[in-house]
């Protein structure tokens, strides 16, 4: 399943929202390939998407969460990679 925060991170003069998958990164790439955001925006276990994208990410299937819970589904799914193992 692929999951998705509110856009609320603010950088550069637009918020982000984290974009997550809890099955694999192959899933994820494909899910942000469709959505049309670019592999640089891939960091480590998720994607960055600006707020622009949020709506088509939720329209092509992705389920909103919050943001605190999206670490705990990487964490449970074993995909998380911490920045000391990146």
């Amino acid at each position: 399943m692929i999951y998705v925060d509110r856009p609320a991170w603010p950088w550069r003069g637009r918020l982000w929202s984290h974009l997550i998958s809890d099955v694999s990164p192959a899933e994820l790439h494909a899910f942000a390939e469709a959505l049309g955001v670019s592999r640089r925006a891939f960091d480590r276990d998720h994607y960055d998407i600006p707020a622009e994208r949020f709506a088509m990410a939720v329209w092509l299937g992705a389920q909103v969460v919050p943001s605190r819970d999206l670490v705990a589904l990487l964490r449970r799914s074993g995909l998380r990679r911490p920045k000391h193992l990146a």
